[in-house]
């Protein structure tokens, strides 16, 4: 019942109740959430979302189209994101966010809207599997000092830049996310499908916790400190806290949980080495996760760490750089996912003035090509991921180029495409979007890029945003070039 319509009659005395709740109402709320859909396909909602544009968070206008209309991809060369070859002869029909099928030239509808591509290769739209969307555009002190309506508008305009580097769809491993994925859900912003896991869940002195040292000891009934209070981090001592908050970041619509079990590179208190959370506390999140058909993902890098989230049932290891090789082996028997990060110690990489910071960024960077030769090796399931914070967005393509030095290109595309589409579906029910992601197959999510360059020969064209000639996410296209357009 609405409390606004909820009153009593000032005549009779008798209480008066609303009708947002019946049926009926709910009947005529989904019929105009239907139209504002259509017409905001249409271009309509320019009047609605022109607010935004000041800041650049107006969503980029879809290629003026019928929505019912098929849309034919022809004269390309198709990498699908599994097989690690180019496939020719083959166009792609998308109807409705989805693929079609995959016709033989000359076939398709007689009514579809046809783009030649040119002899270009098409390849689906990039999956980011470590990003953090509230954090990746501002500096830390930023992040930690200002208001959070300033953070918010700031992921806003870096979500249209993610969706313009490719990056189809993110999974958004700690921030305040929920909010910004429901803009580009429901067209305010334009930005990549974004998988939350919300607040990241820290054991007090943890990689997730934020606070100063002059702030502790921590009292009863002492507030939240910032992060805690924003959504950027939880902290939890013990299993019954555990419990809480993973719940908590569940009943606001995580995707996946995502702990640290582990010190970082750039925490200032928590040594690299630190194991973080007990196997107890560590399973009371993997259980809470599994009771709603999802998992946990934790941030970790070195061996006694990743055995331990093993055993607790964790099933993603993010970073994982300074695992020995029987810990490798242990993740590829156990079937357990490994997130890697191109982290180089290069110019891409955070620059630390701390001399321990910059000895652990040197040793995780030894550690780097380590992991992926044993993951090759051992055959471990892993995805690409960026992890980029605190500034430095526009080299998410540049990162995932990097990859090419330790495999082929195409070997190299797949951890971006396909492998992480796997990773993502471990989300099950908890997944936001129904149908697969990172593959271009029939019935997949119609995600894809047209590109000028040779992804069989190397990735440097993702260095650059200008090589992505069309831009497609569900089915709709936010980039085109090819008619000489820009959307």
């Amino acid at each position: 019942m609405c409390q606004a319509c909820f009153q009593p009659d000032p005549v009779s005395g008798s209480l008066r109740f609303c009708h947002c709740g019946s049926p009926e109402t709910l009947a005529i709320m989904r019929r105009i959430e239907a139209d504002i859909s259509r017409r905001q396909m249409l271009g309509g909602m320019a009047a609605v979302v022109g607010m935004f544009a000041g800041f650049g968070l107006a969503p980029r206008g879809a290629k003026a189209q019928t929505p019912a209309r098929p849309i034919l991809l022809t004269n390309l060369r198709l990498f699908d994101g599994e097989n690690l070859s180019l496939r020719d002869g083959v166009g792609i029909l998308i109807d409705n966010g989805r693929i079609a099928a995959l016709p033989a030239p000359g076939q398709g509808p007689g009514d579809a809207q046809v783009i030649d591509c040119g002899g270009r290769a098409v390849v689906p739209g990039l999956i980011d599997t470590h990003w953090h969307a509230t954090l990746a555009s501002v500096s830390q002190v930023v992040a930690m000092t200002q208001d959070i309506g300033f953070l918010h508008l700031m992921a806003g305009q870096e979500a249209g830049a993610t969706l313009m580097r490719g990056f189809t769809t993110v999974r958004d491993v700690g921030g305040p996310a929920f909010g910004l994925k429901a803009a580009v859900d429901r067209g305010v912003v334009t930005g990549p499908r974004i998988f939350p896991a919300g607040a990241i869940i820290s054991q007090t002195s943890g990689h997730g916790d934020f606070r100063f040292g002059n702030s502790l000891p921590m009292m009863p009934g002492d507030p939240a400190d910032y992060a805690s209070r924003q959504g950027m981090s939880a902290l939890a001592d013990g299993v019954p806290e555990v419990l809480r908050r993973t719940r908590e970041q569940l009943m606001k619509g995580a995707s996946q949980i995502k702990i640290t079990a582990g010190g970082g590179v750039a925490s200032q208190y928590d040594p690299l080495e630190s194991l973080q959370f007990t196997e107890a506390e560590i399973r009371a999140a993997v259980d809470a996760a599994s009771d709603w058909g999802t998992y946990v993902c934790a941030h970790v890098y070195t061996s006694p760490g990743i055995r331990r989230c093993i055993a607790a049932g964790v099933k993603s290891i993010e970073h994982g750089q300074l695992a020995d090789e029987d810990t490798v082996r242990l993740m590829a028997d156990s079937d357990t996912w490994w997130s890697i990060q191109p982290f180089l110690a290069d110019e891409d990489a955070n620059q630390y003035a701390d001399p321990k910071a910059v000895a652990a960024q040197r040793a995780v960077a030894e550690g780097t090509a380590r992991a992926f030769e044993w993951a090759d090796k051992h055959r471990v399931n892993w995805a690409f991921g960026s992890d980029i914070l605190y500034g430095g967005g526009e080299s998410q393509g540049r990162q995932l180029a990097k990859l090419s030095r330790f495999m082929s290109p195409l070997a190299a595309l797949h951890r971006a495409t396909g492998a992480a589409g796997r990773l993502l579906a471990l989300s099950g029910a908890r997944a936001p979007y129904d149908g697969r992601l990172g593959v271009i197959a029939q019935g997949a999510l119609a995600d894809l890029l047209v590109i000028d360059g040779d992804p069989e020969q190397g990735l440097d064209w993702l260095g650059d945003k200008a090589n992505l000639r069309l831009i497609m996410k569900n089915g709709r296209v936010f980039k085109d070039e090819l008619s000489g357009d820009t959307i």
